[in-house]
């Protein structure tokens, strides 16, 4: 695992502070600019080449009647993005990301973890492979979403067993659950943590899964080899990367989390995780859009950096 450049951050700071502005006057932005500097290992960094991915995969507690939805929406979905209907399709457009989509066995959905684990060791292990073997290497830096009906469920429930609480302090209406299907979801939580007593990341995701969920691990992990800094989506985004965590408590240094969800639990997680996400807008559609909109405010950060001029270029002092 690749660690922060700290000789790099302090010169982009050093270059944050002769530029042609107050010291710490466009606030986020120049701490954005340092931490690419960091982990990039330049004292300017560069958005030359950025990647989105959506994992797709579909969860077996769905049958607990915890999404309105069926669970053949997911596939649809997959469908959408890759004719480019979605909204990550429109905003990746916009900020400038090359998307791709990943589905992962949506035929064979994960098992329903109120009876029972979610996938074995060997699937997690193809899982996270799956994820870091669609990482490109070349990336600048890695955005990461998801899709999958019932998987706001599986987030509530590896938020709970990360972090602690119970399923009522993890439980949001996600695509729009309300009464007895909120109920469902509250239940399928509370059963799944009583059942699955967890220790490690991987027994996490074997237990609750779900194979996008280990797919998003993958790819952090991956990138953080390659030192490519990640911005992370919403609530089941970060909740998914947070697993990690449980191996290793810096497991996300490289990681920056695009956006505060509308969804209730992605607040509680945030604060627990100890991050700041970029912007907030009440966005709760998951599929990496929120993280795409973060890019396009790093790309801001980026250009101020390496743009701007500096009080002695400009003949200032």
């Amino acid at each position: 695992m690749q660690a922060f450049d700290e000789a790099a951050a302090s010169a982009a700071r050093a270059r944050q502070n002769s530029l042609t502005k107050p010291p710490g006057s466009l606030g986020r932005l120049e701490d954005l600019a340092v931490f690419m500097a960091g982990w990039q290992g330049r004292e300017r960094p560069q958005l030359d080449r950025a990647q989105a991915l959506v994992f797709a995969g579909n969860h077996g507690v769905v049958a607990q009647g915890v999404n309105p939805f069926p669970a053949e929406v997911t596939a649809l979905m997959v469908r959408n993005f890759q004719a480019g209907g979605a909204a990550i399709n429109q905003i990746c457009r916009v900020a400038g990301a090359d998307l791709s989509v990943v589905p992962l066995d949506l035929d064979r959905p994960t098992g329903d973890f109120t009876q029972g684990a979610a996938m074995t060791a060997e699937e997690v292990e193809a899982a996270m492979r799956a994820g870091a073997d669609a990482v490109d290497p070349r990336s600048d830096v890695l955005l990461l979403g998801e899709m999958g009906i019932g998987n706001s469920t599986v987030a509530a429930v590896l938020a709970a067993a990360t972090h602690g609480g119970s399923a009522e302090d993890w439980v949001g209406p996600g695509t729009g659950a309300v009464g007895e299907v909120l109920a469902n979801k509250l239940r399928a939580v509370a059963e799944g943590l009583a059942r699955h007593r967890t220790g490690t990341a991987r027994d996490t995701l074997a237990a609750f899964g779900g194979r996008e969920q280990a797919a998003i691990c993958g790819a952090v992990l991956r990138a953080r080899e390659l030192r490519i800094p990640v911005i992370l989506d919403g609530f089941i985004c970060s909740a998914a990367a947070a697993v990690l965590t449980r191996d290793d408590q810096a497991a996300l240094a490289h990681c920056l989390i695009g956006h505060e969800s509308a969804e209730p639990g992605h607040r509680r997680l945030v604060a627990a995780m100890g991050m700041q996400p970029v912007v907030a807008l009440d966005m709760r559609l998951g599929e990496g859009s929120g993280a795409a909109v973060a890019l396009m405010v790093l790309r801001a950060a980026l250009a101020c950096h390496d743009g701007m001029a500096t009080f002695a270029e400009a003949g200032i002092g």
